[in-house]
C-alpha cells in the first residue's frame, strides 16, 4: 500500500491552520516586547476609551468574562502597564487605568501588529487582500449569529 502525499488542509481546517499560524507568528513578535495578544487587546481598548475603563466595560469590549479580565488586569498591573483606581462615578466599580509605560507598550505593540500584518499579507494584491477581508467577514458574521 502506497502512502499518499499529504494534502493541504481545506475548508475549516485550512482556516483554523492559517489562524493558528498567524496567531503564533504575532505572539512570537509581541513576546519580544513583553506583550501577548490579550494584553495588547486590553491596552488598545483602554487607549481607544481615553486611558481608563471600569473592569466590567473592559470585559464587555473584549468579549470575555469578568474573572478573565481580573486575571488579565492583574498581569498588566504586575507589569506596570495599568493601575487600578476607584471609579468616581460608581463606588462599587474599579477602573483599569493605563500607565505611561502601558501607553508606550501599546504603541510599540500596535507598530509590531502593523508590521506583522504587512509580513503576513504582503504577498497579496490589493484585490486579494480585500477579497480575503470580505470572506473572513462573512465567516465571522456566521459565527456571530450562531452565538
Amino acid at each position: 500500500m502506497k502512502d499518499r502525499p499529504a494534502r493541504p488542509p481545506t475548508g475549516l481546517f485550512a482556516l483554523l491552520h492559517a489562524a493558528d499560524a498567524a496567531q503564533s507568528h504575532v505572539e512570537s513578535k509581541l513576546t519580544t516586547i513583553g506583550l501577548s495578544l490579550p494584553k495588547l487587546a486590553a491596552l488598545n481598548v483602554l487607549r481607544e476609551a481615553g486611558g481608563s475603563l471600569p473592569l466590567g466595560q473592559l470585559a464587555d469590549r473584549l468579549s470575555c468574562v469578568k474573572s478573565n479580565i481580573t486575571q488579565l488586569v492583574d498581569r498588566l498591573e504586575a507589569d506596570g502597564l495599568v493601575t487600578r483606581a476607584s471609579d468616581p462615578s460608581d463606588r462599587r466599580s474599579r477602573l483599569a487605568v493605563t500607565t505611561a509605560a502601558g501607553r508606550k507598550s501599546c504603541e510599540a505593540g500596535l507598530r509590531l501588529q502593523e508590521q506583522t500584518e504587512r509580513e503576513l499579507f504582503g504577498g497579496l494584491s490589493k484585490d486579494q487582500a480585500r477579497q480575503l477581508a470580505t470572506l473572513l467577514g462573512k465567516v465571522g458574521s456566521v459565527t456571530d449569529r450562531a452565538s
